[in-house]
């Protein structure tokens, strides 16, 4: 019968045995739970669950199932396989780490920074990535040993796999000019050392006006209106007896009454020119040999007629203003300068405009004045700038983009995202030859566009960290910290100190970098 049973065991499926063990695994468990009551003596629940299951041939081989020898194997042998993957995983990417795997056959092997995992033997490109393929026998196994000692406390060594996976980049230190631009939005407006209001300086009336609606375009000398005055009429007469009297009484014998005649003629003539009627008028005047009824006044400056208050048979007075006339042949225009762009501002400074009505155009101008008050509401400083309009395309109340010119020379300066700023010092990190990296200690100066003015701390041509140096400092900051821990092992350790040396101390952070 056990020959039978064992010819059958070896002709079983090996899962049928296993759900057999489950199952009677089970059974047991339901007994246990059921409690001491529930659990008959030997013989009777051999009994039961021979005519519950089956056959007794078939309760005996349930029975003899070795089920924890069999599960513990499985376990080990999951155990095993999960140790060996992680080996050989652990033992690949120590391998590309440090370089120690060798190509097989003297073969030259390329591998992907990003994904180790994938070699080739001939030079180009990541499949999964696309970046270049890395010659695997042109990695060194760790830093080179003849420039241990050579750089500044802090200078750490990284490898060029570990320099692509945290995705450092470089940049330069370098030595040029350097130009700030603020940029702001201004409104163009009259130039009030420029705008004339003409008054009558005499009392009348307007007998013609020339210049009869706003915005009229006058050129210096070009006639206005024509006023009516009794006492324009008199000293008309005045100048011409004077006339007179200096063509008869001139050549008297007696010099006091020739220059008495000459002097009253000056004082006639002097009298209508400061009521500002013209040297042709008064020419015109003297040609006709009698008064004219009504004089012409004409325009001051050349320009636009902002306003008019002249009109035909009006009273005018000294008080009553008649026209306002703007010279538009240089504009100002009012920007907006952000409070911390203050201090950069001066008198004197170039400035260029743009209007989108002239695409393509430039407008050159200077900062003419900087008034003293700053907007309380807006946080900004008014600055007035002056601009040349000879074509008069310049109108006012027009929008203009503006900016303002702040040279500083030629000066070093970095990009701005190499500069760590650490809130008390500015590290930035040197890249040297052979993958060591040095935190240097800077003196920055201002921000200009995206760099940084160095005051202090580089010089011209050094290539610097610009992306990555996050990770760089974390790891110059750990290799500080255990050269100082090594430094107080090696002194207090094996003895005491001197007397009166000096406790050892390990340097925190940047401490020991010097510029």
């Amino acid at each position: 019968m056990e020959k039978g049973m064992t010819k059958r065991r070896e002709s079983e499926d090996p899962l049928e045995v296993l759900q057999e063990a489950h199952a009677l695994w089970g059974e047991r468990r339901s007994e246990i739970a059921r409690g001491p009551h529930a659990i008959e003596s030997p013989q009777e629940g051999s009994l039961s669950q021979e005519a519950a299951s089956g056959s007794p041939a078939q309760v005996s081989e349930r029975r003899r199932i070795p089920l924890r020898p069999l599960r513990g194997s499985f376990l080990l042998f999951v155990m095993l396989i999960g140790v060996g993957l992680g080996a050989w995983y652990y033992r690949q990417w120590r391998a590309v780490e440090y370089g120690q795997i060798q190509s097989e056959k003297g073969k030259a092997i390329y591998y992907c920074p990003m994904h180790p995992e994938y070699t080739s033997e001939r030079p180009g490109e990541c499949p999964v990535c696309g970046m270049t393929l890395v010659k695997r026998e042109e990695l060194a196994s760790g830093p080179p040993s003849e420039h241990e000692g050579t750089f500044p406390p802090g200078t750490v060594w990284i490898s060029p796999v570990k320099q692509q996976l945290i995705g450092v980049t470089y940049g330069e230190v370098t030595f040029g000019p350097v130009i700030h631009t603020i940029r702001t939005v201004g409104k163009i407006t009259y130039d009030e050392t420029k705008i004339a209001r003409v008054h009558a300086k005499i009392e009348g009336w307007i007998e013609k006006v020339h210049v009869d609606y706003v915005g009229k375009f006058v050129r210096k000398g070009q006639p206005l209106l024509e006023i009516y005055s009794p006492e324009l009429v008199a000293t008309q007469q005045e100048l011409l007896l004077a006339l007179r009297a200096k063509e008869l009484l001139g050549r008297s014998a007696y010099r006091e009454i020739a220059s008495g005649a000459a002097s009253l003629y000056e004082a006639s003539r002097k009298r209508l020119e400061l009521w500002d009627i013209s040297e042709e008028e008064i020419q015109r005047i003297q040609r006709r040999g009698e008064p004219l009824r009504a004089l012409t006044l004409s325009a001051p400056v050349t320009g636009f007629v902002l306003a008019r208050n002249a009109f035909e048979r009006q009273r005018v007075t000294p008080e009553t203003e008649l026209y306002t006339i703007a010279d538009l042949s240089t504009v100002w225009v009012l920007v907006d300068i952000y409070e911390y762009e203050a201090p950069l501002i001066r008198v004197g400074q170039r400035a260029t405009m743009t209007l989108p009505y002239f695409p393509g155009k430039v407008f050159r101008g200077r900062v003419a004045y900087i008034y003293p008050q700053l907007d309380a509401t807006t946080r900004t400083l008014k600055v007035r700038l002056e601009f040349p309009n000879p074509e008069l395309a310049l109108k006012p109340d027009m929008y203009a983009n503006v900016e303002v010119q702040i040279d500083y020379g030629r000066r070093l300066s970095v990009p701005e995202e190499a500069v760590l700023d650490a809130g008390t010092e500015q590290i930035v990190f040197v890249a040297h030859e052979g993958g060591y990296f040095e935190p240097r200690r800077v003196r920055v100066g201002p921000k200009v566009a995206n760099r940084y003015i160095i005051l202090d701390g580089l010089k011209a041509g050094e290539r610097i960290v610009t992306s990555g140096h996050f990770l760089i400092d974390s790891e110059s900051r750990l290799q500080s910290a255990l050269q100082g821990m090594r430094h107080s092992d090696h002194g207090s350790g094996g003895g005491t100190a001197a007397p009166g040396s000096p406790p050892a101390s390990a340097p925190r952070g940047h401490e020991g970098h010097r510029p």
